[in-house]
């Protein structure tokens, strides 16, 4: 059996190749998953942009012949779905079907661990000290997020879903750190990327909460397919960003990572109570938050909240607000009448490198979502 990578230099993400390579017998307790298929958004870049600081490359490295780990190049984290080849373990039989994270790959050794009816650990040893949300994958058969009809849906954007109601959850907890503390006065809450999944995902949750303006931040060619979602209060270019009132209460959630268009959400917003850090989807123009008015720049990090939530609530808990609010985005998303997402499926090694250039280029429709299998 033959195993094809999707491989990216980490330093020029710009810059792939495709390895393929015999595939070595399983191990005892390990399985061989087949890919079927993957979601890939700028979340995904994301990724690939924080792949050092975030441990993201280590979850997949990429080997040579002898073993050893090649520093130069990596495999980009995805989320999808795959069934079960091979089974050297006695609780995963061959033919069940997951839905996780994985390489770009055609299929993916795993150790399986803590195994539930529900899900199981990897417990692969260069896996053991990265973050447990990444190392589990849920058994579809027991899953209360899945449906058979909606599995591309719950590969684009199931985790990032999740992401955006947990930065939701997060600023409310906080209290919106105290920009919703005026009398008769919304906080400004500034969404850089407004057609970015997890933006607007995000959005969807807000809109929900009293007390808050969403403005939508976005390139002037997203702008109508952002006030078409309905859940910005706002939607605004880049260049119109004057039109936030100066001294307004404001937080500013950038999903962007746009350095320069931080500084000045950060010299215009005199009253910034907060920026968070969410992800990389200008890559070209990304840096860091260093000198800036206001508050730090911080680096919102899901798995934290996450395990907060659980404490206070239980996992279970947690796992059924999750679910009830995921079913409620989707039957918008998918609204038949006004669907706010065009599924796109790619099949092979070119038609995945053209999609990756479309999606690293940032330059795409906002209402296509790219499904690839390789």
């Amino acid at each position: 059996m033959h195993t094809s990578d999707f491989q990216v230099r980490k330093d020029q993400l710009a810059t792939t190749r495709f390895q393929t390579h015999t595939a070595a017998p399983l191990g005892e307790g390990q399985i061989r998953v087949a890919i079927d298929r993957f979601a890939l958004t700028s979340n995904n870049i994301t990724y690939a942009a924080f792949g050092d600081a975030m441990n993201y490359w280590r979850f997949f490295p990429v080997t040579g012949e002898d073993g050893a780990e090649d520093p130069a190049w990596g495999r980009i984290p995805v989320w999808g779905f795959g069934t079960v080849r091979e089974s050297t373990h006695a609780g995963v039989a061959v033919g069940e079907r997951l839905y996780g994270y994985f390489p770009m790959s055609t299929a993916v050794v795993l150790t399986p661990g803590k195994v539930t009816p529900l899900s199981f650990m990897d417990n692969a040893p260069h896996r053991a000290e990265l973050h447990a949300v990444y190392n589990q994958y849920t058994r579809t058969g027991t899953d209360p997020f899945y449906s058979a009809d909606t599995e591309d849906l719950q590969a684009l954007l199931r985790p990032l879903y999740i992401t955006s109601w947990l930065i939701d959850d997060f600023l409310a907890d906080n209290a919106w750190f105290g920009a919703a503390s005026r009398p008769g006065q919304r906080a400004v809450l500034l969404l850089s990327s407004a057609s970015s999944k997890t933006a607007y995902g995000t959005a969807f949750r807000m809109a929900q909460r009293e007390g808050v303006e969403v403005v939508g931040l976005t390139s002037p060619g997203n702008v109508a397919f952002c006030e078409g979602l309905g859940c910005y209060d706002r939607v605004l270019t880049y260049a119109q960003l004057e039109q936030v009132a100066a001294d307004a209460p404001c937080i500013y959630v950038d999903f962007a990572g746009n350095a320069a268009f931080r500084k000045a959400v950060h010299t215009h917003c005199q009253n910034l109570a907060f920026s968070s850090s969410i992800g990389g989807t200008h890559v070209a123009a990304l840096g860091g938050g260093r000198d800036l008015p206001g508050p730090k720049p911080t680096l919102f990090f899901a798995p934290a909240q996450i395990k907060k939530r659980s404490a206070e609530w239980t996992p279970q808990g947690l796992n059924e607000r999750l679910v009830q609010s995921w079913h409620g985005f989707v039957r918008t998303v998918a609204d038949p009448h006004r669907p706010w997402l065009t599924v796109q499926h790619h099949q092979g090694a070119d038609a995945v490198q053209a999609a990756y250039a479309r999606v690293l280029e940032g330059t795409g429709d906002a209402q296509l979502g790219h499904i690839l299998s390789l």
